[in-house]
Order: C-alpha cells, then structure tokens, then sequence
C-alpha cells in the first residue's frame, strides 16, 4: 500500500483580510468551515496617516470655511502609532477568532502603502496563498463606484482565488456565536 506524499496532506495556506467587523467575522468562519484545519494569515491593513488626518482635519469641516490645523509633527507620529497598535490588536483578534474555529492562523497587520485591495493581493502573492477570503457588503450601482469596493478589487485584481462572503453570511455567522 502506498502512502501519501506529504505534499499531498498539505491543507492550503489561506489570506484572510480581517477588519474587526462582523463581515470579517463571518469571513473567518466561513474560511473555516471551508478550509478546516488549514493554516490561516489574518491580514489587518492599516492606513498610515489616515488617523492623525482625521484627527487633524475631521471630516465635514473644509466645507465649512476651516482652515485645516497645524499639529506638531510628534503629535502625528504618535497617533499613527496607535493607529498601528490598533490594527496589530485587531489581526491578534481576527487570528483568535479563527483558532476558535478551527483555522492554524497567525496575525498580519501591515501598513496600506497602495490601496487595500492591492495590498491584499501583493501578500496573497508574498505568502504563497492557496486562496484569499474577503468579506463584501454586497453594494452594488453607484455606491460601489462612489465608495469602491475591496472585495470587487481583489476579485478583479488577484490571480488566485478569491472566496467572497457576502453580508448575510455575517447575520448567520453572529447567530451561531451566540
């Protein structure tokens, strides 16, 4: 009788992009319920400066005849600090998350240089992703084109595939949490 190489009891390493959401979480389960057992890379992206320019200049108020602050440069590193601190803590979450259902997962969180999705996409490659998994809101006419859509982007984008759990899978997925 012959064995089985050990290529072949290889379980496929997955990406999967987690936000801390609900979306995200049915996500994970999803990815679990799938891929049982695999090894998993919970990807947090973080923006860097998106924080501190939010801070700095709120949103709603250009139109409002208000000229944009001057903050002391250290007051920007260190809000872009914890913006990075918050992202580590959300991918340790989304990688407990998955260990609780199953899933051999390590957490990733690295800084956006280019747009979500493309940093999704340049990972699943660096990581050698067998697959990647994305949650989608599912919207759809010109509020996607308004607002973008990641998980439209990665589909358009990433040669490998991509597995999209739509929103209602996040309703489900909170229930059986419960």
């Amino acid at each position: 009788m012959a064995s089985e190489s050990p290529a072949s009891e290889a379980k496929p390493r997955l990406l999967i992009a987690y936000d801390g959401s609900d979306l995200a979480a049915a996500a994970v389960r999803s990815a679990a319920e799938l891929f049982a057992g695999s090894p998993a890379l919970i990807v947090t992206v973080w923006e860097p400066g998106l924080v501190a320019m939010a801070a700095v200049n709120p949103p709603g108020l250009g139109g409002a005849g208000i000229a944009p602050v001057e903050v002391d440069p250290e007051v920007v590193s260190e809000l872009e600090k914890a913006g990075e601190q918050h992202a580590e803590v959300i991918a340790r979450e989304g990688a407990q998350l998955a260990v609780s259902f199953g899933l051999d997962a390590q957490p990733h969180a690295i800084p956006g240089e280019m747009q979500v999705a493309e940093m999704i996409v340049e990972l699943a490659v660096e990581h050698d992703a067998a697959a990647v998994v994305v949650g989608s809101h599912g919207i759809s006419g010109l509020r996607s084109r308004l607002l973008g859509s990641t998980s439209r982007q990665v589909l358009a984008r990433c040669e490998r595939p991509v597995v999209v759990i739509r929103a209602g899978r996040a309703s489900d997925a909170q229930d059986r949490l419960r």
